[in-house]
């Protein structure tokens, strides 16, 4: 028993150590870990003037915007901006078995309502659950009420077209869309992540609701790290299909419209979202002003190294020598 107690010790070592680690500044500086202070002071509140953010915060807004400079995005079917306009909601839907209700400044994947398609008088979830009319009706409410926007300010309910599952996305998500994060710093992509839905995530992309982020070499597209819950992990855990190795289909566009909306919204440190559609192919989702950080946990490496380097790499174009 001697000989197992002390393998078992030894991998329990493992965890607390690098526990310790993380809590050691000098080890997270030497990882290039970028830490929320850090993102705040040199890259939100330096690289992000204030102008900026009402286009981003706005879904509607940031439509409005890509289609002016050539970036596709879902359509939007409708808007119900004021509880008094629920009354109309049965003619907004009608031509419409599928689609997105989500609020116009939300913010975390909070607030968004999938329906697949109809059945009867009822409306098919995203996860085969049904709802009706009276239970749309309730959810436009709160987001009106600004039960999901950034502040709880009262927010516009969008009515949003669904994107369709692209057939190479399908082996890596499980009852929903996965998306794509690109952080663009100074017009130039800094890391990438392929955001994917699991079952414990009730079909969702969102890291902290238990999906699982991928992280994506920006020169070609491949997935190369994963994590789900903080945990590294090697497949799918629904599916099966391998995490690593995994191309993102229309890399190359992908990558060319986060540059392109970042130029656009003048802001020097965002957060892009896109999601490929089976039909359509890349589609602009939202833009972050302030991306979270766990972008690094998915690729296994620091962002504040990667900046520096972009750093590097603008200042020797502006002192050719």
């Amino acid at each position: 028993m001697k000989p197992l107690t002390a393998l078992w010790d030894a991998l329990a070592y493992v965890p607390r150590r690098l526990a310790e680690l993380a809590r050691c500044p000098a080890a997270l500086r030497r990882l290039g870990i970028l830490g929320m202070n850090r993102r705040n002071a040199e890259c939100v509140l330096d690289l992000n003037p204030r102008q900026g953010y009402p286009e981003v915060d706005s879904k509607s807004k940031m439509h409005a915007l890509c289609d002016a400079i050539g970036v596709p995005c879902p359509r939007i079917f409708a808007r119900v901006a004021a509880h008094s306009a629920m009354r109309h909601l049965p003619r907004l839907l009608q031509g419409h078995d599928d689609f997105v209700i989500k609020p116009d400044r939300g913010a975390g994947g909070r607030g968004i309502l999938v329906i697949r398609e109809r059945d009867g008088e009822r409306f098919v979830r995203h996860n085969g659950e049904r709802i009706d009319l009276a239970g749309l009706r309730q959810h436009v409410s709160g987001v009106v009420s600004g039960l999901y926007s950034l502040g709880g300010n009262p927010d516009t309910a969008l009515i949003q077209q669904r994107v369709l599952l692209h057939p190479a996305m399908a082996r890596v998500s499980y009852q929903g869309i996965g998306d794509v994060r690109v952080i663009v710093y100074r017009k130039v992509p800094a890391m990438a992540m392929l955001r994917l839905p699991t079952k414990m995530s009730g079909g969702r992309a969102n890291l902290h609701q238990g999906g699982i982020g991928a992280g994506v070499d920006l020169e070609t597209g491949r997935t190369a790290h994963a994590v789900c819950r903080n945990r590294i992990t090697y497949r799918h855990p629904d599916t099966g299909e391998s995490l690593v190795g995994f191309e993102v289909p229309h890399w190359r566009q992908v990558i060319d419209m986060a540059v392109k909306v970042a130029a656009a919204v003048r802001l020097g440190f965002l957060g892009v979202d896109i999601v490929i559609d089976r039909d359509q192919g890349p589609l602009l989702l939202e833009a972050n002003a302030r991306p979270g950080l766990a972008i690094q946990i998915a690729n296994g490496r620091g962002l504040r190294h990667r900046l520096e380097e972009i750093e590097r790499e603008l200042a020797g174009e502006a002192h050719p020598t």
